[in-house]
This record gives structure tokens, sequence and C-alpha cells, in this order.
């Protein structure tokens, strides 16, 4: 039988695998292993390149423990802000619409901050739906799977008060730029937002207005250089725009107001 490896076999190992966070990690994995053996594969999963949150099987978004797995995007820690806002901003009693949901880890996250809401989230990846199902359910939320607003409900038709819709963003070309870690393990509908990264939000504003009910808002992340044309889409929609920054998180966030 092979002896248990200990921390700093771990420590070593991932270093020598490029982990910036080795010590970090190693600790993380031991925490979450159930058997020396499981540990052991945890590390060879993560010494190949695998996202350490797949590895773990959760990643901490909001301060909750969500959720994740192969082919299932990881929640950001920078669009923890888009959270925020949408709290701030949601009425008593929201509709809640997580749009492009990946885990679930947004609508779970602004639903556990309130206290009475209605969730509903879609995703066109069936690996992200199951996760997501599962991560909601606690918050009485029903995920479905299909392409944007083509899989909810047409009764939530201007009803829904808030619509995160963490849509991809970066632009086709850059895609290959990105980290191994995200290009090669998260889905490519996650990542892709077209040939100027606004494809899939141009899709989601021309509709939203329709799903909005009267007051109701649309969030969604962006980088900086995409603010203009991304403003442009959400007035385009017939919704009033607003830019939210933060120097804290790293994050651009697009606020479109439905007239009340």
């Amino acid at each position: 039988m092979t002896a248990p490896l200990t921390e700093p076999e771990i420590v070593s190992r991932l270093r020598a695998a490029g982990c910036v966070f080795a010590e970090d990690e190693a600790r993380l994995i031991l925490s979450t292993a159930g058997t020396p053996a499981e540990a052991a594969a945890m590390v060879e999963r993560r010494s190949a390149g695998e996202p350490l949150e797949h590895v773990l099987g959760w990643a901490m978004f909001c301060g909750l423990r969500i959720a994740v797995g192969p082919g299932v995007f990881v929640p950001r820690r920078r669009t923890e802000f888009l959270v925020r806002r949408a709290h701030a901003l949601a009425p008593p009693r929201p509709v809640i619409l997580d749009l492009c949901c990946g885990s679930g880890a947004l609508g779970a996250a602004l639903a556990s901050g309130l206290e009475g809401y209605a969730l509903y989230a879609a995703d066109i990846e069936p690996a992200a739906v199951r996760c997501a199902r599962g991560n909601i359910a606690p918050y009485g939320g029903r995920v479905y799977e299909g392409d944007l607003f083509e899989p909810v409900p047409g009764a939530l038709c201007g009803l829904v008060d808030v619509l995160i819709a963490n849509v991809p963003y970066v632009p086709t070309g850059d895609v290959e730029f990105m980290p191994a870690e995200a290009r090669d393990h998260e889905p490519r509908s996650s990542l892709d937002g077209g040939p100027d990264g606004l494809a899939v939000l141009r899709r989601v504003t021309a509709e939203a207005p329709r799903w909005l009910a009267p007051g109701g808002r649309l969030l969604f992340e962006t980088s900086e250089r995409q603010v203009p044309d991304a403003l442009a889409a959400v007035r385009r929609g017939g919704l009033a725009a607003a830019v939210e920054t933060s120097d804290d998180f790293h994050a651009t966030v697009i606020v479109g107001a439905k007239p009340v």
C-alpha cells in the first residue's frame, strides 16, 4: 500500500506543476479529500491542469460553498460585485431570473441574502444545469435547460424584477489567450461572446424588456473597453442604462432599468 502523501509532498508536486498558491491548495485538498487515495487522485488532477475548483468539487462565492464540476463554469470573485448590486436594487419579494446561470452561483448568492423571492435560472449546458439544480434547490429555485430565454416559462413574461445575466463576453479571437484552466476545462459557451464579445449580450438585451416587470433591472458584467457598445445595446432594447464599477472587485457592471 502506498503511503499517504504528506502536506509538504503535495506542496512540492503542486509547485512543480506551476501552482502559484501551492500551500493553500494543498491544505484545501487535504481538508476536502475523504481518504489518502482521494487526496492523491486530486493532486494528480490538479497537477495535470484541472481548475482547483473542479478538483475540489466546490468554489467559494459570496461566502457560500457552490458545487462545481468538470464542464461547469467556475464563478469568479469579481462577479460578487454584480450580486451585491442586484441585492441593493432588488425590491421586496422579487422575482429573480438567473440567465446563463452556470453553477447557479449568482442566483443562490442573491437569494441567500433576501427574505422572500421567487428564483428561476437557465443555462444551455446540461452539466451546468445539473449542477445549478443542486445549488439552488435549498432556495426553492427552478432551473431550465436551453438557449437563453427559450426554456423559461412564458408565464414569467413581464414579471421579472431582477434579471442577472452572466453572459460570456470574451471576443472569439481572445479565447485562445485565456488561461488553460478556463480554455481547456470550462464550456466554450460560457466564455466565447462572439467576434466582439457582445453577441450573446445583444440577444439578451433585445429580449429582456418583455421579461422585465415595470421598474425591473437587468444586470450583467462586461469589460471596460466594451462599456460603450454594451450601453448602446441596453438602450436599443428600450432600457435606461448605467455603469457601476468596483476597484475592490476589479469589476464593471451594466444596469439596465425598465421604465415604471
